[in-house]
């Protein structure tokens, strides 16, 4: 069995608190714009015309996703493995969710908008300090915003050194690659593959 219309999906919750309604907001407040200050970390959703999902991870120096004056984020498109998905996506539909992430925070932010693969001046100059400029700045224009309640992050103690997993519990990932593919060539160590990385941050 499954739940097959939302009648059905609404019959077995409660009804939204007004608070969790009016908590979405159109635009970012105060609040928002300092939790995106301090975040290193978003994960950014996005889907083709036909449906096709993809969610990927985007990182920096807290504050590396920067808000202009018309209240849009800029978010600089760093080196990935050039699949594109997320950036052809926008290309595509121009639509994205956002999900950010403060270390040590339980509650999130999120945001949902449109976006445009921006070549601007004004906006890649914002990014001239790094150390590789950005081919790109994913902007996004903000539609909804809400801050999200902890209970996801309590429950997972994501935080919490002491139910931090230790990395030899998984392959490295050169071995995992290796198997996935079916490669007869050596396994990248994890040593290469972070001296690589390093040298493409």
């Amino acid at each position: 069995m499954s739940v097959q219309s939302l009648s059905e999906l609404r019959a077995r919750y409660p009804a939204p608190t007004e608070r969790v309604l009016k908590k979405q907001l159109p635009a970012l407040d105060s609040h928002c714009r300092r939790f995106v200050g301090l975040s290193p970390f978003v994960v950014m959703a996005s889907s083709d015309p036909a449906g096709g999902l993809d969610a990927s991870p985007r990182g920096g120096a807290p504050g590396f996703v920067r808000i202009n004056e018309a209240g849009e984020l800029l978010i600089p498109d760093a080196s990935g493995n050039n699949r594109l998905d997320t950036l052809s996506n926008i290309v595509q539909t121009g639509r994205v969710g956002l999900l950010f992430m403060v270390p040590g925070v339980d509650e999130t932010l999120r945001v949902n908008g449109w976006a445009v693969l921006s070549e601007a001046p004004e906006h890649l100059s914002l990014f001239t300090d790094e150390r590789r400029s950005p081919s790109v700045v994913i902007c996004v224009r903000v539609e909804e915003a809400y801050l999200h309640c902890a209970k996801a992050l309590m429950r997972s103690a994501l935080w919490d050194p002491a139910v931090r997993v230790d990395r030899e519990v998984l392959p490295s990932m050169g071995e995992m690659i290796k198997d996935q593919i079916g490669s007869d060539a050596p396994a990248e160590t994890r040593e290469a593959m972070l001296a690589r990385y390093r040298a493409e941050l």
